[in-house]
């Protein structure tokens, strides 16, 4: 079976590679504003889904998005360097969410889910955040950090699924893959 991934995101495509996959790369073009008084999970949960239906191909069709959460507050990609930084500041030495909604269908059933990981920054200091902005690799990621890349070194611990932190719940998703008859690693065998 055929596998759409409705992303352009590098990292999302090299974790279905990494499964073996080669996946057709048909980015999803949708409003991602949060509607009026929608929690984080519910908002994740339903940009997943309209980029998944967005996509007008046959075969396996994978969408996802991935927020940052602090205080109920859904940090997207920073606009310019003054909202990285106040990011940063909401971020520093303490503990928020990480969650990636994701939404499969396919000829034999849909399949989504919400996955939650803990991730508690180091107390930052202003010459790490200018540093970091000057890297240009917060630029393009949600919560203006990378955990696979020097945004890492901030991270003091997580608490759940690494692979959901980089952007994609990859156990979560295989598994729900299999069910829907994509299984490269035989996993409904087990």
């Amino acid at each position: 079976m055929k596998l759409v991934l409705a992303s352009q995101s590098p990292r999302r495509r090299q974790m279905i590679e990494s499964l073996g996959l080669a996946p057709e790369i048909c980015p999803a073009h949708i409003d991602e504003q949060a509607l009026p008084n929608e929690l984080p999970k519910a908002h994740v949960s339903r940009l997943a889904r309209e980029k998944c239906w967005a996509v007008d191909r046959s075969g396996m069709v994978l969408a996802a998005d991935t927020i940052v959460v602090v205080d109920q507050r859904i940090l997207g990609k920073p606009r310019d360097y003054a909202d990285f930084c106040t990011m940063m500041s909401w971020l520093s030495g303490r503990t928020h969410q990480v969650m990636t909604g994701w939404h499969l269908r396919s000829p034999q059933g849909e399949r989504s889910g919400v996955t939650e990981t803990g991730v508690n920054f180091v107390q930052l200091t202003t010459a790490q955040i200018d540093a970091y902005w000057g890297s240009g690799e917060p630029a393009d990621k949600a919560g203006g950090y990378g955990i696979q890349g020097w945004g890492g070194l901030f991270v003091e611990s997580i608490e759940g699924d690494f692979n959901n932190v980089v952007g994609l719940p990859l156990q979560s998703v295989a598994r729900a893959m299999a069910e829907l008859g994509l299984d490269p690693w035989g996993l409904n065998a087990r």
